[in-house]
């Protein structure tokens, strides 16, 4: 059996936010095992599953990516909505839009210290969309 349902999440400022619960939360009842697979509709976000506890790791991911690919930057052309556009692009590409969960009685599952990131990479990205399809 295959379900899907769409989770919007609210709007988020530019970085990399936990929304580990907040999409557990909005799911209906899980099979005892399965998959749970996320896509999130947007071209300047993904999503991404790292260490959840320490605050350092979402400041760090900031300073590695924006170093990477900086806002801006001369080389780029496509520009239309600002100079944080097409570095949101590119950074949406690297981490990509979706996640593979496993399910394990009726629960996902994840390691202990992992958590769900939606990483918005443009100054002001707007409420999100996220498919989420469950296999059982």
């Amino acid at each position: 059996m295959v379900r899907t349902i769409e989770i919007t999440l609210p709007h988020y400022g530019r970085g990399y936010h936990l929304v580990t619960r907040e999409i557990f939360t909005r799911l209906p009842e899980l099979p005892q095992a399965g998959v749970l697979h996320l896509f999130i509709k947007h071209t300047s976000a993904a999503l991404t599953i790292n260490e959840n506890a320490d605050p350092d790791v979402r400041r760090d991911f900031a300073s590695f990516f924006d170093r990477a690919v900086p806002d801006g930057a001369p080389y780029f052309r496509h520009i239309c909505e600002g100079d944080d556009d097409m570095s949101a692009h590119i950074k949406a590409s690297l981490l990509g839009p979706s996640l593979t969960i496993p399910i394990r009685n009726g629960r996902p599952d994840l390691g202990t210290w992992q958590g769900i990131y939606l990483c918005e990479f443009r100054n002001d990205g707007g409420v999100c969309h996220i498919a989420a399809t469950i296999v059982e």
